[in-house]
């Protein structure tokens, strides 16, 4: 099926490298800043389980994510919404997710939206099935320094809330920092729609994407965690972008 095309209204967030020491079930964890000197990916897949085009996205990004564990890429599949109408409700879809790409859309000066578009480090967009043309973006990011640094860490989990605590180099006055909290796996039996009858798989699903706006070099902020939040199961991923122009100039994870 052609791609559902919705035409682009303005723009949103920017994203930033982080190293992260987390508190989780009361153990400690740390990483060095995931970025250092080197540079980073962040790869948001833009995707639906009612278009049939999009599990082979889903595959690559997959793929990805298990052959990069060791390396800053960092993957964020964006469920958006207006697929619902045409006989398959995504349950992991949000009306803000379709809005963020809305915004790439405005960005990046694209007439519409599709799926399943990645966008790399909110400055390159790209068919989400193009394997060549996206692990070309993703090393072509890697070999370039960061702009900004970003570090995190989490609170232990406390009444399915968690205060994440932030530091920051390199940020200005059009950025914001965005923490989103992501399912690794997940796999639904598809009954309507075009993937009607096929078993989709999912990773690093975002369940939410909060920001916060900066104030000074060094803050924190509580987040609610979703329902059924497990430590092993999910994770937490820190971004910091550019409102102005859509860049990605830092990540990290806890």
């Amino acid at each position: 099926m052609k791609p559902v095309k919705i035409f682009t209204i303005a723009a949103l967030l920017v994203i930033a490298g982080i190293g992260a020491t987390a508190f989780i079930n009361g153990k400690l964890l740390k990483t060095a800043n995931d970025t250092g000197n080197k540079g980073f990916a962040v790869v948001e897949l833009f995707t639906s389980e009612g278009c049939s085009s999009c599990p082979p996205a889903d595959q690559l990004v997959a793929k990805i994510q298990k052959e990069d564990a060791d390396k800053p890429v960092y993957v964020l599949a964006f469920h958006v919404d207006y697929w619902n109408r045409l006989g398959w409700k995504d349950m992991f879809s949000s009306a803000d997710y379709s809005k963020r790409q809305e915004d790439y859309a405005a960005y990046l000066h694209l007439q519409s939206v599709y799926t399943p578009q990645a966008v790399v480090n909110g400055t390159t967009e790209l068919v989400g099935s193009e394997e060549g043309t996206l692990r070309k973006a993703i090393q072509s990011n890697l070999a370039k320094a960061p702009a900004a640094k970003l570090s995190i860490n989490a609170s232990a989990p406390n009444d399915n809330n968690t205060t994440i605590s932030y530091t920051t180099e390199g940020t200005d006055k059009s950025t914001v920092l965005l923490i989103a909290l992501l399912q690794k796996n997940a796999q639904t039996k598809v009954e309507r729609g075009e993937n009607q009858g096929r078993t989709l798989n999912h990773v690093q699903i975002v369940r939410k994407l909060q920001k916060v706006s900066l104030s000074g070099d060094s803050g924190s902020v509580n987040v609610s965690l979703s329902q059924g939040f497990d430590p092993a199961a999910w994770e937490i991923i820190g971004i910091l972008q550019n409102t102005s122009t859509g860049e990605i100039i830092a990540a990290a994870r806890v």
